[in-house]
Order: structure tokens, then sequence, then C-alpha cells
């Protein structure tokens, strides 16, 4: 067997391993009630739900809550089917976090909480489109 052969099938087997790893650790999207109903039933997975911060008829943000120590904070969420949860995050409130458009919390239901371990933001500036004028000089 050639060098190269060998070669090849190390490199497909670590593609494989690599494959294998990523897959075990994907968790889906899911909606509050859907989390809580798999924690009841004792699935503690990772999952991810979309949603909106709360905010009051003024567009104003409404619910969050920081620890004395600004190093955890919690806020009301409200995911794609217009349930509302407070979602408890153990670091300190991300930047931009009350410019956001939509949230994405990666977390689990623990002791009747959701406990967020990741926060991923959609902030509307990178996302707006941009015109540009130009003139005839």
């Amino acid at each position: 067997m050639k060098k190269s052969h060998i070669f090849g099938i190390v490199v497909i087997a670590v593609a494989i391993m690599v494959i294998i790893s990523t897959a075990g650790d994907a968790s889906t999207y899911v909606g509050f009630a859907e989390a809580k109903s798999m924690a009841e039933e004792g699935d503690n997975t990772k999952i991810h739900v979309v949603g909106q911060l709360k905010k009051n008829p003024q567009g104003e943000i409404m619910g969050i809550e920081t620890a004395p120590n600004q190093l955890a904070f919690s806020f009301l969420l409200v995911d794609n089917n217009n349930i509302e949860q407070r979602v408890y995050f153990n670091e300190p409130m991300p930047t931009d976090f009350l410019r956001s458009e939509q949230v994405v919390v990666v977390g689990n239901y623990q002791n009747g909480n959701f406990l967020a371990s990741k926060i991923l933001m959609k902030c509307p500036s990178k996302y707006q489109e941009e015109t540009i004028e130009v003139s005839d000089v």
C-alpha cells in the first residue's frame, strides 16, 4: 500500500471522528413548553430556544434583573409560541444585549427554572440594508 493511500485513510478516519464528536453536542430548537416537558421526563440535554425580550406597549424592555455584584442576571423571554419565561444567566450581561432584535438561549430547565449556558443575539444593525447615494461630480 502506498503512503498516499495510508495518509488518505488516516484523514478520512479523523474526519469521521470530528463529525461524530460534533453530532453528539448538537442541540435542537424548541419552545419553552417542549423544553419543560423534556426536563420533566428526565432529558437534560441542552436545547436552543428562540425568542424576543419582553417589551411593554411603548417598546421598552421589561423584566431584567441583575445580581447585586453584576456577575449574573435574569430576563423575560417570549418564545416563538408566545410563551413567556424567566431565563437565568450566570454571567454578566453581554454587550448590546438590550439592543438585540432576537435572542437565542442555549440551556435547559433545572429545578423549574430555565438556566442558559449561552446567549446568542441578533442585532438589527448588522442586518439592515444600507443605501449609498452616488452623485455625479
